[in-house]
C-alpha cells in the first residue's frame, strides 16, 4: 500500500477555492523561491510561474528571448492587499534590487489595472529613495504570460514524489491547485507551524500526509529560499 493512501483518495483535497480573485505578476529573480514564498501567504489562491514582459513568441526555458522569469498570482483582495504583495516583492528578491542582471532575472512589476499601476509607481518612488537612485526595478503593463514547463511548477513540492502522487497532482493541477500552492511553501518552511495547524483541517490531508508536512516544515523553517 502506498505510504499516503486513504479511502476516497482525492475527494476532500482542497485543490479548488471558489472566491473572486485578482492577478498580480512579479519578477524577483529565480521563480522557484517566489513560488514557495507566495504559495504559503494567506490570501494567495493560486500560483504559477512562467515568462512575461518581453516580445518573444512562445518562449521556453532554453530560449526565453527578452522575457523575464515571473510569478503570476491569483489572490483574494479581501484577505491580502496589493500593497502587501508589493511589500513582499520589495523584501524578497533573489539577486537584489540594485544589481545589474540579465533580462531573465530582471526585477519587474507587471500591473493588471490602473489601481495596481498607481500603487506600484508610488512604492517604486519610495524604494528608489531608499536605494539612493540605484533601483533597477521596471514597471510595465501585464501582457502575454507564458507558463513555464511542468517541472518548474511547484518545484519544491515536486521533490516529494510520493506525496504528490497521493495528492493527485497532474501537470494541470500544479498550476491551479490551491493545496499545491500551500504545500509548496510549507514543505520548505514558509508560513510557519502555527499557520499550518490553523488551516490543515480544511486542506483535506490525511493523517500521514499532514504529519509528513509537519516534519518537513519543522526541519526547514527559518532556512533560506535561494534557488
Amino acid at each position: 500500500m502506498a505510504p499516503f493512501r486513504k479511502k476516497n483518495l482525492f475527494a476532500a483535497l482542497l485543490h479548488d477555492v471558489d472566491v473572486p480573485t485578482k492577478k498580480a505578476t512579479f519578477g524577483m529573480g529565480c521563480f522557484w523561491s517566489n513560488d514557495s514564498l507566495f504559495g504559503a501567504t494567506n490570501g494567495i489562491i493560486r500560483t504559477r510561474v512562467g515568462y512575461a514582459g518581453g516580445t518573444t513568441k512562445n518562449p521556453h526555458y532554453r530560449n526565453i528571448g527578452d522575457h523575464t522569469e515571473v510569478i503570476e498570482l491569483d489572490y483574494d483582495p479581501k484577505t491580502v492587499t496589493y500593497e502587501e504583495l508589493l511589500d513582499m516583492f520589495w523584501k524578497n528578491h533573489e539577486y537584489g534590487l540594485t544589481t545589474k542582471l540579465k533580462r531573465q532575472y530582471q526585477s519587474l512589476i507587471l500591473y493588471h489595472d490602473e489601481e495596481q499601476r498607481l500603487a506600484a509607481e508610488a512604492s517604486h518612488k519610495a524604494m528608489q529613495i531608499r536605494c539612493n537612485g540605484q533601483l533597477r526595478t521596471e514597471i510595465a503593463s501585464a501582457d502575454a504570460f507564458y507558463p513555464a514547463e511542468d517541472y518548474h511548477q511547484k518545484y519544491r513540492l515536486q521533490g516529494h514524489k510520493d506525496l504528490c502522487r497521493s495528492l493527485g497532482l497532474d501537470s494541470s493541477k500544479l498550476q491551479t491547485s490551491h493545496l499545491a500552492a500551500r504545500l509548496n511553501g510549507y514543505l520548505v518552511g514558509v508560513g510557519g507551524m502555527a499557520q499550518f495547524e490553523q488551516e490543515v483541517g480544511r486542506l483535506g490531508l490525511n493523517e500521514k500526509q499532514a504529519e509528513y508536512v509537519r516534519r518537513e516544515l519543522e526541519r526547514n523553517e527559518g532556512g533560506g529560499l535561494s534557488c
